[in-house]
């Protein structure tokens, strides 16, 4: 279960980095947009790595030797891909109007990632349900404060937080592999 409750804390720097972006441009409604981000994170953070364990699931037959190195590899590239984006300006400030649309689609972007390594829940022994709870519920949490967080301090840990985040799905990788 440790290996879950590190994997959602990984897989939610994305949505924690975007929402310190959304609560440092947008001080003025920081409560209300905090509950919105947290809402929209955590729900789609914990439903895309279930659509990740199912789909890994029905392939699970077909490629049950390589299931370990599937989950490697995808988490490598995910980590890979996160320590990347933090080094690029990101476009969640230079969003004027937060309106449910444009939540959607960041909720979408940032559990993307979240779909890929629900591959590798296949290798792990928990529950998917229970995983995929944990990881919306961290999320939720992150976005939350997140939101807070940017709204009083600005952008400085946004990037450092996806590099944490991407670090930590590469060793979370690793550690599968080695298993």
């Amino acid at each position: 279960m440790i290996e879950v409750i590190i994997l959602a804390i990984a897989l939610s720097m994305d949505a924690f980095a975007v929402s310190i972006g959304l609560g440092a441009k947008h001080k003025d409604k920081a409560m209300s947009l905090a509950f919105i981000a947290a809402i929209y994170f955590g729900l789609f953070q914990g439903i895309m790595p279930l659509l990740g364990y199912i789909g890994g699931k029905s392939l699970l037959g077909l490629l049950a030797s390589y299931a370990s190195w599937i989950a490697f590899l995808l988490l490598f590239i995910i980590g890979i891909k996160m320590i990347y984006e933090s080094f690029e300006t990101n476009n969640a400030d230079d969003i004027a109007k937060i309106t449910h649309r444009v939540m959607l689609i960041l909720a979408v972007a940032t559990s993307i990632d979240a779909m890929a390594a629900g591959f590798s829940l296949t290798v792990l022994a928990v529950d998917p349900l229970i995983a995929c709870f944990i990881v919306g519920i961290m999320t939720f949490f992150f976005s939350w404060f997140g939101v807070i967080m940017g709204a009083r301090t600005g952008t400085w840990l946004e990037t450092k937080a996806e590099i944490l985040g991407g670090v930590t799905l590469i060793l979370i990788g690793f550690k599968i592999l080695l298993s």
